[in-house]
């Protein structure tokens, strides 16, 4: 009896690593309409600057800047990666290994699109991006760090063709400090992506993705 106690766990827990695996491994199944979808819930656009920012002299800058943000959350890099697999053939283990690579490039990253809107067509180097709590504003705002360099990543492209009108950045934000954990400490459900521009302003709101909103502030 005490032998086949030993049996049944031994199968139940084999079982039960096989269920988690299968979880992980559930977008290896997904067809193309899925996986788009969930790139595009992933995907807010907005403005920086005033629908009525205009300038009658100077052209060094632009009036303002159309703005495109796409939160690379695990499940979107999930989905750009099964993207990547239909249409080049791509084995399961090359696919996980595009997802292990995107994953590795941060906490939180997004895909940041700008367009300047007449003006000098120019995008500042100095502009910036934050994540802030929408129910804290009180809280400090999280800095992103642009990134370049990953736009090498396959699995950080989104699920979209690249839009040439747009300039693309890659914003990583680090969860790991204080003012991170409260950005996204548990049971937050939204967050503003603020990205400034010279004296101007624009934010996009995101629901916090189910792999993220189970954090809690010592994680």
């Amino acid at each position: 009896m005490r032998h086949l106690r030993a049996v049944c766990v031994v199968l139940f827990v084999v079982q039960t690593a096989s269920a988690q695996g299968g979880d992980r491994d559930e977008y290896l199944q997904w067809n193309a309409e899925q996986a788009t979808t969930i790139g595009r819930r992933a995907r807010e656009t907005g403005r920086v600057g005033g629908v009525f920012d205009f300038r009658v002299t100077g052209t060094e800058r632009a009036y303002n800047y159309k703005l495109r943000a796409t939160w690379l959350s695990p499940e979107v890099i999930r989905a750009t990666a099964r993207l990547r697999q239909l249409r080049q053939i791509l084995t399961d283990d090359e696919t996980r290994a595009l997802v292990a690579d995107a994953e590795s490039a941060g906490d939180a990253v997004f895909l940041v699109e700008i367009d300047p809107r007449e003006g000098s067509g120019v995008i500042p180097r100095d502009w910036v991006a934050f994540l802030e709590p929408i129910d804290a504003p009180e809280d400090q705002p999280v800095r992103g760090l642009s990134t370049p360099e990953l736009r090498r990543m396959p699995a950080l492209q989104g699920v979209f063709e690249r839009d040439y009108a747009y300039e693309s950045f890659w914003v990583v934000f680090d969860l790991s400090d204080d003012a991170g954990r409260q950005a996204l400490r548990a049971g937050t459900e939204e967050v503003d992506l603020v990205v400034r521009i010279d004296d101007k302003e624009g934010r996009v709101t995101f629901d916090v993705p189910r792999s993220l909103s189970r954090r809690t502030p010592e994680e």
